[in-house]
């Protein structure tokens, strides 16, 4: 009550102060497709009263009544739009912007200022625009969102050809990623190699670092949030492409013409039905035949629909799952493996003005994720009958239902206020494991009883612009969760701001604090979909972090260039890992049952600081960026290298990545990218000895002397964890584009090199044995294995 009694007498303060303005309000859309624009900038010409389109594509500004102003909304990637309008009374204005050749932009008119990063109070965000990231090479041609945020600094790589993102010296689990109002907890396809988000069901990607915001809340590191498109309202239109290892297809249209529409958007790869044919060739003739196989589809789907000039209504879903499995048949035996995961998420959003300052949506969100591991198999006696038969099968799962209220307020130009609830139950199955058999007298069955908890969190903040050079967002967040007998309540400032020094130079600041509920249990270190979710509890505490940061924004009109460098400082707490030797399924017969994953985890600290370099040009003949990355992650935990300071894995003293898109002519496009990255840390044996052991053995020698010894087990002793450093990684990809449009449909031939001059790049190390004299003493070798050679590629990619 006292949240919202605050609450209430600040709006009515704020409002009463404004009394004697007038407030102009509507939507911008996008001309033709209705669709609905986000971060567009509208502004009185002249003045300093200004204001920027929320998610869903509205704006109210309340400005000074005047007898005629000159109306401005500008947006990159659009024709900007001037409208003369008249001050004296509230208006209603719903503009639709034109959608321009970004080659002929450049020619015809400058960079609006209004656009420059410089004036955003916002730090550490990174914003890419969906047609610029279509023209980045790709691997094997899929056009991957994680893949080109992995190229901006301050977002680490994984290892070589993963998606995986590690911000700011935080895991994958730090990184909240948001599809449409609904999480989603495991964002990648072959294990690793690609992302679920297929680019072309999406509107916006917006990937905010530090800086947080109150209204977002649950991770520590990073807050990815990525919108679907709505679906055009005018006509059908549809795009798709044809690659080497999978499709895709979008369609869009009008449901009833100008007033509500459709989109849907599939995926499937065809690695399975590629190989068959090869696999079934080589087995010829072969007594067993062993089936491999390994397939992935996704599918996004949305409506949405105008129920009158105050109210609309979406309704969002993605389906999505991967599939390994390997069969084998002989005359006496069968056997069947096989691993698969998938996501679910489904959102329903209603959007209704209250009025002209007050913007509210409310959504229901639904979001599942899970993964398991079966195995099969039976031996055949010379009848025909079962002989053996064995079984096992392991499920892990975590499902979500939610409700979300945002309210966005605009009392004057100089406040823009949002405040906001929502509340999650979370279902947590760790896992469930059986196992039986015609050999096991005691069939193994153990299934972790669901763990149901409640997240809530409530937010306020406000955009405050005091004087013109100067812009505030202070807010505060107040997270909470409940466990089955214990309740968590933690506070979250936040606040940033931005000082203008120059029309086009700002120094910017930021502070927040994170809390973290749910944890993410990985013994890999490759974000793999065995990795298990688990929530904090009354034995496990939630994880914390602040962050402060320190940066300069520059921009640029001629060339069109934004610089942006900052500083920041990080630590975190109550982070989890497993214990040595641990792992998410362990199996060890008796006590299989006894297991629980609290007992296998430790809790420690970490702290990462560093500083990032951005050169960015988005729109023009050429585009692209330059990013650079300094900095240092490390952890400490009281039951891991013996309470020493360690780095993790993902730690990266050096990371560069240089883009460049260029415009041939309006119908050929080439792009490059060359990235140099420090090695990852890892863990390695310093030494191997032969245990002793009671079977002692006599062996001839090449040389005709006898040996003698005990048939031990082989032993490894490693030394400091992660104190081994692999080799730096660095590749050099390139693309060109051919694009013509048809009488009907636009289509695109695109040829690309991944990897063009075939660096050997590290993904994993091993210790190898050879012999080498004739006495038999060995030595052993530090062998790197690479994973993907140079790879060329190609795509057929049409739009209609």
């Amino acid at each position: 009550m006292r949240f919202v009694f605050a609450v209430s007498f600040l709006l009515f303060s704020i409002a009463a102060s404004a009394q004697e303005r007038i407030t102009i309000s509507g939507f911008v859309k996008e001309k033709g497709s209705q669709e609905q624009l986000p971060g567009v900038n509208v502004y009185i010409e002249g003045t300093p009263y200004g204001a920027v389109t929320n998610t869903y594509g509205f704006y109210s500004l309340t400005v000074p009544a005047a007898d005629s102003a000159m109306l401005s909304f500008s947006f990159v990637g659009y024709q900007k739009t001037d409208l003369r309008v008249t001050l004296a009374k509230n208006l209603q204005l719903s503009i639709f912007l034109t959608a321009i050749n970004q080659l002929e932009e450049v020619v015809v008119s400058a960079r609006r200022q209004e656009d420059y990063v410089s004036r955003s109070v916002q730090m550490s965000q990174i914003e890419i625009p969906i047609a610029q990231l279509k023209k980045v090479p790709a691997f094997f041609g899929e056009k991957d969102v994680l893949r080109v945020l992995q190229l901006m600094p301050g977002v680490q790589k994984g290892t070589e050809g993963q998606t995986g993102l590690y911000v700011r010296g935080g895991g994958p689990d730090q990184n909240l990623i948001i599809l449409d109002d609904a999480v989603v907890y495991n964002a990648n396809h072959l294990f690793g190699f690609f992302s679920i988000f297929n680019s072309d069901a999406l509107k916006s990607v917006e990937l905010t670092k530090g800086g947080f915001p109150a209204r977002y809340g649950g991770r520590l590191s990073s807050v990815l949030e990525m919108n679907m498109k709505e679906g055009s309202k005018d006509k059908l239109h549809g795009e798709g492409g044809i690659g080497l290892i999978s499709s895709r297809l979008t369609l869009e249209g009008p449901l009833s013409k100008g007033k509500s529409s459709f989109l849907i958007s599939g995926r499937r790869t065809y690695i399975d039905l590629l190989a068959s044919p090869f696999i079934k060739q080589s087995q010829k003739g072969d007594e067993s035949q062993v089936r491999p196989g390994y397939y992935f589809y996704d599918l996004n789907a949305k409506m949405n629909y105008d129920l009158g000039p105050k109210d609309k209504l979406y309704v969002s879903g993605y389906f999505g799952r991967d599939k390994f499995y390997v069969e084998e048949k002989s005359a006496d035996s069968e056997t069947k493996a096989g691993l698969d995961w998938g996501n679910a998420t489904a959102t329903m959003r209603w959007n209704h003005v209250l009025n002209q300052k007050l913007f509210v949506n409310t959504s229901f969100i639904f979001s599942n994720f899970n993964f398991g591991v079966s195995s099969y198999s039976k031996d055949i006696n010379g009848d025909g009958a079962t002989q053996d038969e064995f079984s096992l099968e392991y499920d892990s799962r975590i499902r979500d239902f939610g409700l979300k209220t945002d309210f966005d307020f605009y009392p004057s130009a100089k406040h823009a206020i949002r405040f906001g609830a929502q509340v999650t139950q979370h279902k947590f199955i760790p896992s469930a494991l059986a196992i039986a058999g015609s050999f096991i007298d005691n069939p193994i069955e153990r299934s972790v009883k669901p763990i149901n908890t409640f997240e809530a969190g409530a937010y306020l903040e406000d955009t405050w612009q005091p004087f013109e050079s100067l812009k505030m967002n202070a807010g505060f967040r107040l997270s909470a969760f409940q466990t089955q007998t214990k309740t968590y309540i933690r506070p979250e400032p936040r606040f940033s701001a931005a000082l203008r020094l120059a029309q086009d130079f700002s120094v910017k600041a930021s502070y927040a604090q994170m809390n973290q509920y749910v944890h993410l249990l990985s013994n890999t270190g490759l974000g793999l979909p065995t990795d298990l979710w688990v929530p904090t509890t009354d034995r496990v505490a939630p994880q914390q972090s602040q962050q402060v940061a320190l940066g300069f924004a520059k921009d640029l009109e001629k060339p069109a260039l934004t610089l942006t460098l900052e500083g920041y400082y990080k630590n975190m707490n109550n982070i989890l890992n497993y214990k040595e030797g641990s792992s998410f399924l362990s199996i060890n017969g008796e006590n299989a049952n006894e297991l629980s994953w609290e007992d296998n985890v430790t809790a420690g600290k970490g702290w990462s600081y560093g500083g990032e370099f951005l050169i960015q040009k988005k729109t023009g003949r050429l585009s692209g960026w330059v990013g650079y990355t300094l900095s240092w992650t490390y952890w400490k935990f009281p039951e891991l290298n013996f309470g020493k300071t360690f780095f993790p894995r993902y730690d990266r003293r050096h990371d560069l990545s240089v883009v460049g898109i260029y415009e041939l002519t309006k119908r050929i496009t080439i792009s490059s990218t060359w990235v140099y990255g420090t090695g990852n840390a890892l863990t390695l044996p310093v030494a191997t000895f032969t245990g002793v052991s009671d079977n002692f053995i006599t062996r001839i020698n090449p040389n005709g002397k006898p040996a003698i010894g005990w048939n031990g087990p082989t032993v490894s002793e490693y030394g400091q964890k992660n104190g081994f450093r692999a080799e730096p990684f660095h590749r050099m990809d390139f693309a060109i584009q051919f694009r013509k449009q048809k009488k009907r449909h636009e289509r695109t031939w695109e040829f690309g090199i991944y990897n063009v001059y075939n660096r050997r790049n590290p993904f994993f190390y091993d210790i190898d044995t050879d012999d080498t004299d004739a006495a038999g003493n060995t030595k052993k070798t530090l062998k790197r294995y690479s994973l993907f050679p140079v790879l060329p590629y190609f795509s057929y990619n049409f739009k209609f």
